[in-house]
């Protein structure tokens, strides 16, 4: 037992422009941000993807091409939300300070099909965390905030709350970890990310060993 890092991936090690992915939709599918929600971006498609509806990448994009009526193959798919990534040096710094102290893995709402292909969307990410440790919350079958999907990483681990740090952009996904134990950090910037690392494994690496 050890102390375990997990660490959200969109605005927090990435900056991820949604618009910019949306834009590059529009062109490919003819659909308008607004239809494009209307078809795939709510509680029966996107989300539910990112709970783990869809048992792999191939059965989830022909879903999606079905829903969206337009042919998009997985690498242009693939490639279009790759462009909307930009990888945060200052926090990538952070996660590798955080593996001095403990292991750190990922946990990024997504479907199977972003899940499957984390090392080449992310590659920044392949030297700090082990493609092992790259995981989309559909790989646990539920998504953030939900607490199932903060306790099943804990079973992953077999770390307990106590031990376990999380950092994520979104509130409501604090408070998700949060109310299973776990110490979360609202990501704002990478400094006070950092400060949140060092005073975590300060508090707690000597009762560990």
């Amino acid at each position: 037992m050890g102390l375990l890092f997990v660490f959200d991936m969109d605005d927090v090690l990435y900056d991820y422009d949604w618009r910019h992915r949306m834009s590059g939709l529009a062109a490919l599918t003819g659909h308008d941000f607004a239809e494009l929600r209307r078809r795939w971006w709510h509680d029966e498609g996107e989300w539910a993807a990112e709970a783990g509806h869809w048992p792999d990448g191939a059965s989830y994009l022909a879903d999606w091409v079905a829903a969206v009526g337009t042919t998009l193959t997985s690498d242009e798919w693939l490639a279009n939300r790759g462009s909307a990534m930009t990888p945060r040096p200052e926090a990538l710094a952070a996660v590798k300070r955080a593996s001095d102290f403990g292991r750190v893995t990922l946990l990024t709402n997504n479907g199977p099909l972003v899940g499957e292909n984390l090392p080449t969307l992310a590659p920044e990410l392949v030297p700090l965390f082990g493609i092992e440790h790259l995981k989309a919350s559909s790989h646990y079958g539920a998504r953030k905030p939900d607490p199932a999907v903060f306790e099943a990483v804990l079973r992953a681990y077999d770390e307990p709350a106590e031990h376990t740090f999380f950092a994520d952009d979104m509130a409501v996904n604090v408070e998700g970890a949060r109310s299973v134990g776990i110490t979360a950090h609202l990501y704002r910037d990478p400094a006070a990310l950092l400060q949140a690392i060092e005073d975590f494994a300060a508090a707690r690496i000597s009762v560990v060993e």
